[in-house]
């Protein structure tokens, strides 16, 4: 299987810092609140002088989606997001250890970071303009067609696994109790994305190690001349 943003992608966006990682052996019954609180703290303190608009990493996303057509404050990342919610509410829900570990990074980096089951994909996962017939199955379980030159996330048979790039995964590919093999992405454009992207996945491929008990996954940071992450099946 492989991970890969398409080559317009690239031509588009030379910016882009995407981190990557396999991890096989995931669970739900473990607990990782001792780092979710770490992180929160140092969301929180990034929030206490800034509002999550202001943050480089988010205006990054702003003109990225800009440049896609799309409303920045309509359609934010992922990570604008939850730093959103995080700042009105004072803390995420829980859904599943793994979801609240890497919300939990995305927070303290204001960086997107997706996660997907490995076992519902087909092959590949590529970053790419949709074509237009491709199908994205929302969490209420409707089915969605993306509309050509959408920034998806698409594997061999048609699936979008996210809509509008880091805006909005796919309830197809979530993770849930019975996941054990999962994809992880880190994306972003700042002008510090290598450092960042570098030392949250560091830390994630850590923690990861920690919490379940597993060696630290190998993690990779792909560029246009490495665009290409592979991993078993």
């Amino acid at each position: 299987m492989r991970f890969q943003h398409s080559s317009d992608i690239w031509r588009d966006f030379p910016e882009l810092v995407p981190g990557v990682l396999v991890a096989s052996g995931v669970s739900a019954d473990v607990s990782a609140d001792d780092s979710i609180l770490e992180l929160g703290e140092l969301a929180a303190a990034r929030l206490e002088t800034s509002s999550e608009g202001e943050l480089p990493e988010i205006q990054a996303w702003r003109r990225a989606f800009s440049k896609m057509g799309l409303k920045p404050t309509q359609y934010r990342c992922a990570s604008e997001s939850l730093l959103r919610r995080f700042r009105k509410e004072g803390a995420l829900p829980r859904l599943h250890p793994l979801i609240d570990l890497c919300n939990a990074f995305s927070l303290a980096y204001a960086i997107p970071v997706a996660v997907f089951d490995v076992s519902k994909i087909s092959q590949y996962v590529e970053v790419r303009y949709a074509a237009g017939d491709e199908t994205y199955l929302t969490f209420s379980g409707e089915t969605e067609h993306p509309p050509p030159g959408e920034v998806i996330f698409a594997d061999a048979e048609g699936r979008a696994h996210a809509r509008r790039w880091t805006n909005r995964q796919s309830g197809h590919s979530a993770v849930r109790d019975t996941t054990t093999d999962v994809l992880i992405v880190a994306e972003a454009l700042h002008e510090t994305a290598g450092k960042d992207v570098e030392s949250l996945m560091a830390g994630l491929s850590d923690e990861l190690a920690a919490v379940w008990s597993m060696t630290p996954p190998d993690y990779t940071i792909l560029g246009p001349a490495e665009p290409r992450f592979e991993f078993p099946a």
